[in-house]
């Protein structure tokens, strides 16, 4: 452990990180899989972005926000996953304060906004099923950019409430992290001091965003559910798999924010097997999701793919 001496105290200056496995064997097989799944998070969000980009019948709001959805996802997994390939091919799983710290703040940056970004999702949706023919007016693409710039801002803020209340908090030894990564809940426990006002701060903050924005989602998908009762077949099958696409998602990823920040700083046994899912399974299945449940994505791929096998012959 690394250390420096200040004022008669002793600080930590580097926390060294757990991970999921001390086994060799099984640090290779997390190694190989956690490789695919982030090359396949890149490839699969990044070909998202590209073809919402490329084809013009998709500049509309719902795909707007499925491409930041695709970014924060890219941005999302590239803050843990790349540390967490390399720690597993070394022994000493050291990351300095200064950049667990950084690794905090940009972990919370992004899953808060992406909290805000389904929240806004479902917005749309209800916007699109409920009041077809005010969609447009309602949902414009100055509306859009106001949104899309409302999320980030509070997510930025999230995460530097979050984060300068870690920051300031003596930490004197124990060093290691039962995690691999470093995250607020696991950081703040390992503080010479008392932090129960803190994980209280925790709770309401991270905690209270989780289960308010779950409420929003679940309460705004059932009123689309109910209006859908009246439409007509086709377009009630199409809204349908896209709200499963996107019920699926909220699932998913505010499940591990309910579960994770809406209770004290204890640890579980299932703490390392929701962070996997929330950091590396997450990113990955969203572009399959959206993807295979939805036709328009599937044709515009189609359509970039066979445009690139012209150009290539």
């Amino acid at each position: 452990m690394e250390k420096a001496v200040l004022v008669n105290q002793t600080l930590v200056m580097s926390f060294r990180l757990r991970g999921l496995s001390v086994n060799p064997k099984v640090q290779m097989a997390i190694f190989f899989m956690f490789l695919i799944f982030y090359v396949l998070t890149l490839i699969g969000n990044i070909l998202i972005v590209i073809t919402i980009i490329y084809d013009h019948r998709l500049h509309t709001p719902m795909y707007f926000f499925l491409s930041n959805l695709s970014f924060i996802d890219v941005c999302h997994s590239t803050v843990t996953v790349p540390k967490m390939l390399r720690d597993t091919l070394s022994e000493e799983k050291l990351i300095p304060f200064d950049a667990c710290v950084v690794q905090m703040f940009f972990l919370h940056l992004f899953a808060c906004t992406e909290i805000f970004l389904l929240t806004v999702m479902a917005y749309d949706r209800y916007v699109a099923i409920c009041k077809p023919l005010q969609y447009m007016t309602v949902m414009n693409w100055k509306v859009c950019m106001l949104l899309a710039g409302a999320l980030w801002t509070g997510g930025a803020i999230h995460s530097i409430s979050l984060t300068s209340l870690t920051i300031n908090l003596p930490y004197c030894g124990p060093d290691e992290i039962d995690n691999f990564f470093c995250d607020v809940p696991q950081v703040i426990k390992l503080a010479c001091t008392d932090t129960r006002i803190i994980e209280i701060l925790i709770v309401s903050n991270s905690g209270l965003i989780s289960v308010v924005c779950f409420v929003v989602l679940v309460v705004s998908y059932a009123v689309i559910l109910v209006n859908l009762r009246q439409q007509i077949s086709e377009g009630k099958r199409k809204a349908l798999s896209t709200c499963a696409a996107h019920l699926t998602v909220v699932t998913l990823f505010l499940g591990h924010c309910i579960f994770i920040y809406s209770r004290p700083s204890t640890s579980l046994p299932e703490d390392k097997v929701v962070s996997v899912f929330f950091t590396a399974v997450t990113p990955l299945l969203n572009p399959i999701i959206y993807t295979l449940r939805n036709e328009d994505m599937k044709n515009a791929l189609n359509k970039l793919i066979r445009r690139k096998e012209i150009k290539e012959k």
